[in-house]
């Protein structure tokens, strides 16, 4: 019997005609995914769902879809997805992460465009009968600074486009290389001077920890007088009250916002300013995107249901299924070894070295690869996949080698993981056990044996009495319970590594205490997607 997938959300009609030319059997109702009790009732019936934004695909929805395999997301965001809830019922969520890279960019060109030269105010003007000519004083762009911050995916296609309008760009992006940066011709600067040099600014990073309000009152006040600010990105990227005030007093000559920290935004401090362009997320908003993306799902999807290829998916690995059985544990393992480093690094990584021993230098090489450069990456872009990870260490100059050699120590086999910055080299290694549960066995070279929990806490220090004690009493004091222990040295008196497994994240006040004993060299918490 033929597999049978509902499009439940407006999709192009050559997707729907792609399932039928694969084989595959398709339902079109483009406005089924706006009635949930209707989709509760018929999800039991189809193999695929494709979707857009409309659909929610709910706990709720995932419970009831007894015959479902995969859910294809036409576009990038998978936030009406519960992709817990579909990994847990043995269902694949794909997505179409670079269907939008170019249609998203040329909308930041035009947005910087039309608030260097006021367009919509002057557009707005002249139909209504005036002729302010002199008003609508603008900018060129030609010989203007741009400071892009993140020089990913789309931000180099950002660069680009300047580079041909002849401005001079610059960018900041903790991840990207020297080597990366001068081939796409930008200046890589800190924070701090991009802020200050820039005449506009374009903002192109996921929004995270690390980069929520990365424009914030204090950074604002850094800005060089006269800035015009661009954000096509992520709403909360940016302090929107303290913009709208930089832009009351001129401090800042204008903005342009396609994204606002609250979405469907009904009001917003930027509203009614004058020089503010805004418009409704529309980045993705071509006929050609949404042609790519719709053609790029249904490949994806039939592939899959047809083949068993898997693309693309945000919960998988692109591994077949006899291979999923024996290298779940180990790509789970792979992922928890970059995931530490990623946590760990904070300079731009130049190259990525992973030596498979053993019983690992057997396996689907690239899957373990893909698996390790996504939890590197992880830190930088909590979007990342197994699929998306490969390409953006390339996009950002980072050499990945990797090594098999025969089973050469007391392990089956084991993975190994080294970064290389331009300051330091760092390195990680573990393996499965016969339970099937991934530990640490290396760490900088010293060996230890740590089962990987969700939330964790790595100390270095000299190997000095009183470690075990300041550890263990400062968890205490702070209420903290530690659910395992493990201690590493190079020899007697020498370097020594902490790693403590704990029940729930390490307080600052606790890390602020390890730090004022003078005991560590450093002290970092860590968490884990186990």
């Amino acid at each position: 019997m033929a597999p049978k997938v509902l499009i439940s959300d407006k999709l192009s009609p050559a997707a729907v005609q792609i399932f039928k030319d694969r084989g595959v059997e398709v339902d079109f109702e483009p406005d089924l995914g706006k009635d949930k009790d209707r989709l509760l009732e018929v999800i039991g019936q189809y193999d695929g769902l494709a979707i857009r934004s409309a659909t929610k695909a709910t706990e709720k929805i995932i419970a009831a879809a007894d015959n479902l395999k995969v859910i294809g997301r036409a576009g990038i965001g998978v936030d009406n997805v519960d992709i817990p809830a579909a990994s847990k019922k043995g269902i694949i969520v794909m997505n179409t992460p670079f269907g939008n890279s170019i249609t998203t960019a040329e909308h930041a060109i035009s947005m910087m465009m039309a608030v260097a030269r006021q367009i919509p105010e002057a557009n707005a003007s002249t139909h209504a009968g005036k002729w302010e000519k002199s008003r609508f004083m603008g900018v060129e762009l030609t010989n203007k600074t741009l400071g892009v911050i993140g020089a990913g995916n789309i931000g180099s296609i950002v660069i680009d486009r300047a580079q041909g309008l002849k401005m001079k760009v610059v960018a900041y992006d903790p991840f990207l290389s020297e080597e990366r940066a001068l081939e796409i011709g930008v200046e890589k600067l800190e924070l701090d001077e991009l802020l200050a040099r820039s005449d506009f600014i374009t903002m192109h990073v996921p929004l995270t920890d690390q980069t929520r309000n990365i424009l914030s009152a204090e950074n604002i006040a850094k800005l060089k007088k006269g800035v015009r600010i661009v954000n096509c990105a992520r709403g909360g990227l940016v302090d929107e009250e303290a913009l709208a005030e930089a832009l009351k007093s001129g401090h800042v000559a204008g903005a342009a916002f396609d994204v606002f920290a609250v979405e469907p935004a009904t009001e917003s401090p930027l509203f009614n300013l004058p020089n503010v362009v805004v418009t409704p997320h529309l980045g993705a908003a071509t006929t050609e995107a949404q042609e790519n993306v719709a053609l790029q799902v249904a490949e994806q999807m039939s592939d899959y249901l047809l083949t068993g290829a898997v693309q693309n998916a945000l919960n998988m690995p692109s591994v077949t299924a006899e291979e999923a059985k024996v290298m779940g544990p180990w790509i789970k393992l792979t992922g928890h070894l970059g995931n530490f480093i990623g946590q760990m690094t904070d300079e731009p990584i130049k190259a990525i070295n992973i030596l498979f021993d053993g019983e690992a230098s057997e396996m689907n090489l690239k899957a373990l690869t893909a698996a390790t450069i996504a939890g590197i990456m992880t830190k930088a872009n909590p979007d990342t996949n197994m699929v998306s990870a490969p390409v953006i260490a390339k996009e950002r100059g980072i050499k990945v080698s990797t090594t098999k050699q025969d089973q050469s120590g007391a392990f089956e086999g084991y993975v190994k993981v080294t970064v290389v910055t331009e300051k330091r080299e760092r390195s990680i290694a573990g393996t499965v056990f016969s339970d099937g549960k991934p530990r640490f066995i290396q760490i900088k070279g010293i060996n230890i044996d740590a089962e990987v929990g969700a939330h964790m806490l790595y100390t270095t220090n000299e190997d000095v009495p009183g470690i075990i004690g300041a550890l263990g009493t400062t968890m205490g004091q702070n209420d903290v319970n530690i659910a395992n222990f493990t201690l590493g040295r190079s020899a007697a008196h020498g370097e020594a590594i902490a790693l403590l497994y704990v029940d729930e994240p390490v307080p600052a006040p606790a890390i602020a205490a390890l730090e004022a004993t003078g005991l560590f060299q450093q002290v970092k918490p860590l968490t884990f997607n186990v």
